[in-house]
């Protein structure tokens, strides 16, 4: 069946700030899908509120509204836009709910809107737990036992007919959100009330609990002429009563016999039907009892969803793409495979690889949260590795995570850790891991954790293999080493165990020619030739099946790895900027990065795609084979810029600001000795301190008095930056900061009180800097800058204060040297204006920014990082001196997932995401932000103001 000819204007709809739960995944699905629908020539309108993604940029979509995503708003926009239809599955649970809120308040009846994708009995089918569970019934397919609670009289009554322990499901919840299991009567009622609460629709399915059980995902794709595809099976390694985004996971599954995958095939094919997704892709869950055999189906999303880019990454198979044209009208067997160019997406995907994903926690941020792993979900991101078994993938991931230790490192004191074994914790892997090298039985582990022995077993080969390493004398005979490369353990891992620097390991290693061969995913385990592939690396290979270009005109660029507070989608945003651009100026792409959930690692972005971890061997050994001119480093955030001396030194160029220059800026000794230069021009530093030793942190802190701030260096999101208001607290708190810089000096400097800090994004070509945008700060000074709302163009500063640090900024990029981009901070106080710091590279700011100025910033920094002047590129004046419209930046904070989490806000940086609003005045476009990251103003009440005397 061809495309639909009554369809003409679409409207896609985002999933808004990125938060635990929903992130850059759909930012990945909702651009494919806006390119799919633009391929078949239909007007694509598309409403976000976040301005850091991709499918925001103008040029992608026909028409981009950056607005809050509330029922309202949107029938605003479909009142004046007219669609003939919208398509909410590209957009998480976000977009289902506004979908199903504007079905129910009448508003695409009102405009005769249909719903693409799945209809919103389709949605409450899937969605709505007891529907779901009926719906099971009729198809004879086994659900657990349960119940649905829409008061807390509901739920005693279930709690005396099912028993303890229970699950709660909230209904049409994010991520598991105020779900959890239920061990006592107490703790029940408790939680029965908040899951209410949360739950849109006040309702709460109760069920048995299946801890303990193995859980299982297929990834489902079904056309209208009920042609089913299961895209991809993953295996949680955790068993039930982990959220499988918490949850290390494998694909393809790997303790599944045959006639076990064949009967969830079967069954997960009957779902779908009776679920009646027809024009698009599912995830279906199943638990199975490891004894027994017994399936029961968890539940379904009829959307794509975070395994869904997880299983298109690890396939290849673009499940949001392929879903997007099914939606208006073509069927599985009319597509062709994007990868090959030749198979029908009708064809299903087979893999000769195995693939790991492994979450990544940041409860450093949040010091109170209880760390305990259960059904509400609480990882920031995640990273994937591929490899050629289940040993090297697992490491690989494990080395992507950038964790202090890439390798099973044994926890820190002698005992073992049965507690973090038992019940699931973000170390439970290295737990494990420690106490098989304490001499656990795997029977034990297995009794106590109850993970598959499968997985125990290969772990146990690991810590075996890592005991080896540590006994034998290096530089290792070459059987050994290359034994140990192809189980998987990194050059980072072995420099570890054996206690020397990395570049001896791998010195040795290329002196013995170990090198990693290239293979192709290509969705069908090699059958057919591949047209644009990506690409993984593994050790266990002989033949290099990766044949770079001889065009000598190639470009490396970094990513930012996985997902965390502090670095996020917006690294991501600039590296898909820079590969675009470079694909203009007529350079061959080659882009490194390790998250699934992103654009960058989308099959179409970059001329090739390495998979791979984001590690000085990883990245020198693809630079071996496909010999580019440089590497760009400046664009990922720290991650790439951790990486650029080790990178230098291996001999690949650094395009753009040099080393020297990002030492000069993120050490704070050297940095300091430079500001010093600049004092004549009026502008000014905190009075400061460096250190390195505690006792020197301690007498100097004395000296310089009360209140400080602490700013390690060579940190990303204020890590380990603390006010500190007393001798105590600096004494509690200055190990953290010391640890936080590694090698390299702390500053402390006195902490400047009511003052306004000041963003600058800027771009410089050694000579000419030029702005790009200034942001106010509206919260007080103090708090870190990805915390703070801020406003562009700056609303209360006078203009003589912002021409003055329109001049410093161009000081500071003349004698950093900067070539590309530049963000520095600065804080205003009376008529004084004090640098807190430079950052000589792309921002966390410079989306927000590029979308406020209407000028792609990061295409043009690209260009000067090439070599080409700002006047050579067209540019001699700021891009933001014709800026008639306010933008606000509001921040979007995880607290709500930790409620025991103290949520005053300080140096220290803990929102996940952000939003944007415009307004042609501020306080409108400040009300529009604070709507768009879910707070919702009062129109009446009462107001206490307390005025300082000063």
């Amino acid at each position: 069946m061809p495309r639909r000819p009554d369809l003409k204007k679409i409207l896609l709809i985002g999933s808004g700030p990125i938060q635990i739960g929903q992130a850059c995944e759909f930012d990945y699905s909702g651009t494919q899908a806006i390119k799919a629908l633009k391929e078949e020539g239909y007007t694509v309108v598309l409403v976000n509120s976040n301005p850091a993604t991709i499918m925001t940029d103008p040029g992608l979509a026909d028409r981009v509204y950056i607005e809050p995503l509330t029922v309202p708003t949107l029938e605003e926009i479909i009142r004046k836009e007219k669609p003939d239809a919208i398509l909410p599955t590209m957009g998480g649970q976000t977009a289902l709910n506004l979908a199903l809120g504007l079905h129910k308040s009448g508003v695409l009846e009102r405009y005769q809107v249909e719903i693409l994708g799945a209809s919103p009995e389709v949605i409450h089918r899937a969605e709505d737990r007891e529907t779901f569970k009926k719906t099971m019934d009729s198809i004879g397919v086994e659900s657990a036992r349960s119940a649905t609670a829409c008061s807390l009289e509901d739920g005693k009554r279930i709690l005396r007919e099912l028993g303890l322990p229970l699950i709660l499901r909230p209904s049409f919840t994010l991520g598991g959100e105020g779900g959890g299991l239920i061990a006592s009567e107490e703790e029940f009622h408790e939680k029965l009330q908040r899951a209410l609460f949360l739950s849109p629709t006040s309702s709460c399915l109760i069920e048995e609990s299946l801890l303990g059980w193995k859980e299982f995902e297929l990834e489902v794709v079904r056309d209208r002429n009920d042609n089913v595809v299961i895209v991809c099976s993953i295996e949680n390694l955790d068993p039930m009563g982990v959220h499988t985004g918490d949850s290390i996971t494998i694909a393809p599954a790997q303790t599944l016999t045959d006639k076990e995958f064949q009967n969830l095939r079967n069954q997960a094919i009957r779902i779908i039907r009776a679920i009646g997704v027809e024009t698009g892709g599912s995830n279906i869950q199943f638990a199975i009892h490891p004894e027994t055999g017994r399936v029961i189906v968890i539940e379904m999303n009829p959307r794509v969803s975070r395994s869904s880019a997880l299983a298109s990454k690890a396939t290849g198979f673009p499940i949001a793409r392929v879903a997007a044209k099914l939606a208006v009208g073509y069927t599985l067997d009319e597509l062709k495979n994007d990868i090959t160019g030749t198979t029908p997406a009708s064809f299903e995907p087979s893999i000769d690889y195995v693939v790991t994903k492994i979450p990544r926690f940041d409860f450093e941020k949040f010091k109170q949260a209880d760390p305990e792993l259960g059904t509400q979900m609480k990882s920031v991101g995640e990273v994937m590795a591929l490899g050629r078994d289940f040993e090297e993938s697992f490491l690989k991931a494990l080395a992507s995570t950038e964790r202090a230790q890439s390798w099973l490192a044994p926890l820190p004191d002698g005992r073992i850790h049965w507690e973090r074994i038992e019940r699931a914790h973000p170390d439970r892997i290295f737990a494990i891991a420690d106490a098989i090298a304490k001499g656990a039985s795997l029977a034990e582990i297995h009794e106590r954790s109850r993970i598959d022995p499968w997985f125990l077993d290969r772990i146990e080969g690991i810590i075996r293999i890592q005991s080896e390493i540590e006994r034998a004398s290096f530089p290792f005979d070459a059987g050994f080493f290359s034994q140990i490369k192809r189980t998987g353990f990194s050059d980072l891992s072995i420099a570890a165990l054996k206690q020397i620097p990395e570049h001896e390991v791998r010195a040795a290693r290329e002196q013995l020619g170990l090198f990693p061969t290239y293979h192709p995913v290509d969705t069908c385990a090699g059958e057919f030739a591949a047209k644009t592939p990506f690409w993984y690396s593994s050790y266990q290979g002989t033949l290099n099946e990766s044949e770079p270009s001889s065009n000598p005109r190639k470009v490396m660029i970094l990513g930012s790895g996985p997902n965390r507070i502090g670095q996020g989608i917006e690294f991501d945003y600039s590296c898909v900027h820079a590969a675009m651009a470079l694909r203009e100026m007529g350079y061959e792409t080659i882009m490194v990065n390790c998250n699934p959930e992103t654009v960058s690692t989308d099959f179409d972005i970059s001329d090739r795609l390495y998979f791979e971890p984001l590690t000085a061997e990883s990245v020198l050994n693809i630079a071996r084979i496909e010999k580019p001119q440089g590497v760009i480093v400046q664009l990922g955030g720290q991650t790439p810029l951790k990486l650029a001396r080790a990178l230098e030194e291996g001999g690949l160029p650094i395009l753009g600001t040099t080393t020297a220059s990002i030492d000069l800026a993120e050490d704070r000794k050297q940095f300091d000795e430079l500001v010093r230069d600049i004092l004549p021009y009026r502008l000014r530093q905190p009075e400061s301190a460096i250190v390195k030793t505690r006792e020197e942190a301690i007498r100097k802190g004395l000296q310089l008095g009360f209140p400080l701030l602490l700013r390690p260096s060579f940190v990303l999101g204020g890590r380990g930056m603390k006010i500190i208001r007393s001798e105590a607290a600096l004494r509690e708190f200055v190990d953290e900061a010391i640890h936080a810089s590694g090698s390299h000096p702390v500053l402390m400097d006195r902490f400047l009180d009511r003052a306004i800090e000041v963003d600058v994004d800027a771009l410089s070509d050694g000579e000419t800097t030029l702005i790009a945008g200034i942001l106010e700060h509206i919260e007080e000074a103090g708090i870190h800058s990805g915390d703070s709302a801020s406003c562009l163009p700056p609303q209360s500063l006078p203009r003589n204060i912002i021409d003055r640090i329109r001049t410093y900024t161009r000081i500071l990029g003349r004698k950093l040297k900067v070539k590309g981009l530049m963000n520095a901070q600065f804080a205003v106080s009376g008529d004084e204006i004090y640098l807190l710091e430079v950052n000589p590279r792309a921002s966390r700011t410079a989306p927000f920014v590029s979308k406020a100025v209407g000028t792609p910033v990061i295409k043009i920094a690209v260009g000067v990082m090439l070599g080409k002047t700002l006047p050579e590129l067209g540019f001699t004046r700021d891009f933001d001196r014709t800026l008639e419209v306010y933008h606000v930046k509001a921040p979007v904070f995880p607290f709500h997932k930790f409620p025991n989490v103290d949520p005053v806000l300080g140096p220290e940086m803990k929102s996940t995401g952000e939003v944007m609003g415009r307004a042609k005045t501020f306080p409108v476009a400040y009300q529009k932000a604070l709507e768009g990251a879910g707070i919702r103003l009062p129109h009446k009440g009462k107001v206490f103001i307390s005025v300082r005397n000063e």
